[in-house]
């Protein structure tokens, strides 16, 4: 989809807005009690403001008139003023980053969450960079919307009525004159809103591009050294830095335009209640206390309605944001069925599969059966369609046609769905480990696995050997994806992941190839002398593997034959 489609398919109907921010608000109901006790602190610290100017009056006048000794009790009035209004500001500047920290980690949780959740085969099309993107700035641009921006609108408006109503005390005329600038920031911040629109799209598309490129690049840094790519990456990530920084320009330009609207109006307003107040004073008409009233007045007056003039694009960007969010939201759900079987014993039936990636299908009503307890090699040329099957046989994706069915010897089924996952366990193909230490690894695959069983897996991987030589054993920090170990430790660990939850369902995706023969026919052996043994498939391009095996099932011309 172009940037432009993006971009009408955000903002063009006036309802998406709403919508967002119905969205925004649902989010936000845990946090209700925290947002209005800090809104009640900032109108605490809006009074003291507003207070400030008439205690500062009175002052002046006191000064005026001779009056010392009324003096000094109205600065100590106005030093516990000042330092209440500090106070309060230092209690809802911490209020705010433990309200946006909670909120932010709660939507970036939830958001996570539903992307674990998401159809395997929608969720692919996202570059990790993009989703990255999404769960980081995105949800943060959301979440200071919520914490900040929000309750900083509320408590400028209750500004400004508290404002306007103490300078209509004192001359109605120039406080209607102070709300003179208000249409002029309206109407800058409309200007500036519909430009930002757009390019608050923009920005975030090309953040996206940005990292991803980053992350691609440190993620296959040893194909980046071999192919000597150290000077194009740069270039390429300065090519991409240089799109950001054009569309971040573009969007601080208008920014500024507007933002010298604003100021130019502030700047007139404030000229002309000095001139007021000059005028007033020359004609004995207010005291010099007042005259300082109408100048701090004035300037909180216009304040407000200039920030809150800034603040419109900060609510745009927000709402820009919860868009791309809430279109990760959209994307299909697995769908978990609630069906169970008892977990022994495990057979699947292939019946009449179509599936494609696109408009080329990979199978065309192809059938196959896994008998429980049989070894199962899976050969053919490499995009034949090997991992698609494990995949539909996972139930990564429900977008096929046919019917994909678990049994087993008790008579009882279920459909391929998420659900099945719990009997199966799967050894992807590369190099999957996470960093942490050997042992995180392994409870992935049984989380209250102990350490006699995690010791057992890892012997029937064959890997317990080169463990135990490590001075922390099981507790040894390995790196992302295996950082300290070799290719063959790393994938024997994978290994041992699965075997740990003693799975009936076993499907090994490549899972020996960094073994040497050797080694590959001892995990065999091993995961073989089972009780009861497991329904396992191996994909494999070894026929050294095939004297372990029952059956072999080559795929070929769409369809899956036993051969």
């Amino acid at each position: 989809m172009s940037a432009i489609n993006k971009v009408k398919k955000y903002w063009n109907r006036k309802e998406d807005a709403v919508v967002y921010f119905k969205w925004v608000l649902g989010y936000t109901k845990p946090y209700i009690p925290q947002l209005a006790f800090l809104m009640i602190v900032d109108l605490i610290s809006t009074l003291l403001s507003v207070s400030m100017a008439i205690i500062g009056k009175r002052m002046i006048d006191k000064a005026s008139m001779g009056m010392v000794s009324d003096l000094w009790t109205i600065i100590i009035m106005y030093v516990f003023v000042i330092i209440g209004s500090e106070g309060l500001t230092m209690v809802s500047n911490m209020l705010s980053v433990v309200i946006n920290e909670k909120f932010t980690f709660g939507i970036r949780k939830k958001v996570f969450r539903r992307i674990l959740d998401t159809n395997w085969l929608d969720i692919s099309k996202y570059h990790s960079g993009d989703l990255m993107t999404r769960l980081t700035s995105d949800v943060q641009s959301i979440s200071e919307g919520i914490s900040n921006t929000i309750p900083t609108i509320i408590r400028l408006i209750i500004e400004l009525l508290v404002t306007f109503v103490t300078l209509s005390y004192y001359d109605i005329r120039l406080a209607l004159f102070a709300l003179l600038v208000a249409p002029i920031a309206m109407l800058a911040s409309f200007i500036l809103g519909r430009q930002l629109k757009k390019l608050q799209v923009k920005v975030q598309e090309s953040e996206s591009k940005y990292r991803s490129f980053m992350q691609e690049s440190i993620a296959n840094i040893l194909i980046a050294k071999s192919f000597c790519l150290e000077e194009y990456s740069e270039n390429k990530l300065q090519t991409l830095r240089d799109e950001r920084m054009y569309w971040v320009f573009k969007r601080s330009k208008v920014n500024m335009y507007a933002s010298a609207a604003i100021g130019l109006s502030f700047q007139l307003g404030y000229v002309v209640a000095f001139a007021w107040g000059a005028i007033c004073i020359a004609n004995k008409a207010i005291s010099y206390g007042t005259m300082t009233v109408f100048l701090q007045l004035v300037n909180r007056i216009q304040g407000p309605i200039i920030s809150l003039a800034h603040y419109v694009p900060l609510v745009i960007s927000m709402l820009a944001s919860a868009g791309r969010v809430i279109e990760l939201q959209k994307l299909s759900k697995e769908k978990r069925t609630g069906e169970k079987i008892e977990p022994e014993n495990i057979g699947v039936k292939v019946n009449d599969i179509t599936f494609g990636y696109s408009d080329e299908n990979v199978f065309e009503n192809a059938d196959i059966e896994f008998k429980p307890g049989d070894f199962t090699a899976i050969v053919g040329k490499s995009g034949i369609g090997k991992t698609t099957l494990v995949r539909l046989i996972m139930a990564f994706t429900d977008k096929y046609k046919g019917d994909i069915t678990f049994y087993n010897n008790q008579g009882q089924t279920m459909k391929a769905s998420p659900d099945a996952r719990e009997f199966i366990a799967y050894v992807p193909q590369g190099n999957t480990l996470f960093s942490g230490t050997i042992r995180e690894n392994i409870l992935m695959g049984k989380k209250d696995a102990t350490d006699e069983e995690i010791i057992e897996a890892l012997k029937s991987a064959a890997a317990y050997d080169f463990v135990k030589t490590f001075p922390k054993g099981i507790n040894t920090v390995i790196g992302e994806k295996g950082v300290g170990i070799s290719e063959g430790q790393a994938q024997r660990i994978a290994i041992a992941r699965a075997l740990v939850k003693k799975a009936p369902f076993l499907i090994l995706d490549e899972a020996t190839s960094s073994l040497d023969e050797k080694t590959e026919l001892s995990v065999l052996e091993g995961i073989r002398k089972w009780n009861p043994s497991p329904t396992c498939l191996l994909i494999t391009h070894r026929r050294s593997v095939l004297s372990y095996c029952d059956r072999e099932i080559v795929i070929s011309g769409k369809k899956m034959e036993i051969v």
